[in-house]
């Protein structure tokens, strides 16, 4: 194909599902889209998109093409992520992403390393959507659970992710505190929306109270602690974040199954620039600092 600016057009649309996405994402005017598409199409001697009202949508043939477009535009972001690491010092961007339940503990960190090299720019991305490393997308991965065997990535121990079964104190005081973990059934409970949530603590709560007892229930990690401190029923916080608050009460020992190990993640081919030595060794520090 002589034309990769049609070919990259034709991919935007599909992404953005309207000629104005792809016109932003691209940052040309409209009209280029569509001139795009249409000698595109001209091309080929086929329809790529359903036209209606809400936008456009990908044909059979579309979808053919835009394999190739999304592989392409892949790699291209690959070597972009994989350029602007080498050969520079400790500045410009530094992509970071982790689970949302790390950011008390991570922030803190990460502006401390900016205040040691204030030429970085941090973007710290949290969810549990796996950034691939491969494709540029971030320098370092902070990872749960089982350690990732994803290849060409450095796979290096950080720390443990601790958690606790709290309440807070109006959820004691309306619905009393359970007698014992055998009680636990007998009370109200926020959980994760997915039944397929990986964390031990997660898989534990269903196994033990029963998914009716789970009677609220969200995506994001910050709308789950939020519920627990208003009262929504019992559910587990990391010890990060219960360091910052006071009104809650433990309900429950801690049991070793819950917790999980945090591994620091790196791509072989960014591994060893500077930048992301300099904040593999920050973040080494910061985290052996909070456990002394």
């Amino acid at each position: 194909m002589d034309n990769w600016d049609e070919i990259r057009t034709a991919y935007q649309v599909a992404r953005n599902g309207t000629v104005s996405g792809a016109a932003e994402a691209l940052g040309v005017h409209h009209a280029t889209v569509i001139r795009h598409i249409d000698a595109l199409e001209t091309r080929l001697g086929v329809k790529l998109f359903q036209r209606h009202a809400r936008g456009y949508t990908a044909t059979e043939a579309g979808s053919d093409l835009l394999v190739v477009a999304q592989a392409t535009e892949d790699q291209f972001t690959q070597l972009a992520g994989r350029i602007k690491g080498q050969g520079e010092g400790v500045s410009g961007d530094l992509v970071i992403t982790s689970l949302a339940a790390l950011s008390r503990f991570l922030t803190p960190a990460l502006v401390a390393f900016q205040d040691a090299h204030p030429a970085v720019r941090v973007r710290f991305l949290t969810g549990e959507r796996l950034f691939r490393l491969e494709y540029g997308e971030a320098h370092v991965a902070i990872r749960a659970g089982q350690m990732p065997d994803q290849p060409d990535n450095v796979v290096q121990p950080f720390m443990n992710l601790n958690v606790r079964l709290v309440a807070s104190k109006a959820y004691i005081e309306k619905h009393g505190m359970p007698a014992s973990e055998d009680d636990l059934r007998n009370h109200r409970f926020v959980g994760h929306d997915s039944e397929d949530n990986r964390a031990p603590f997660n898989k534990w709560l269903r196994a033990t109270v029963g998914d009716a007892r789970i009677t609220y229930l969200a995506t994001d990690e910050r709308n789950m602690s939020e519920a627990i401190m208003a009262g929504a029923g019992i559910g587990f916080l990391s010890e990060f974040e219960l360091t910052a608050v006071n009104d809650l009460v433990e309900v429950i020992p801690q049991r070793p199954e819950w917790g999980s190990k945090l591994w620091l993640v790196s791509h072989v081919d960014l591994h060893r620039t500077s930048k992301v030595q300099a904040i593999l060794a920050h973040l080494k520090a910061f985290a052996k600092d909070y456990d002394a």
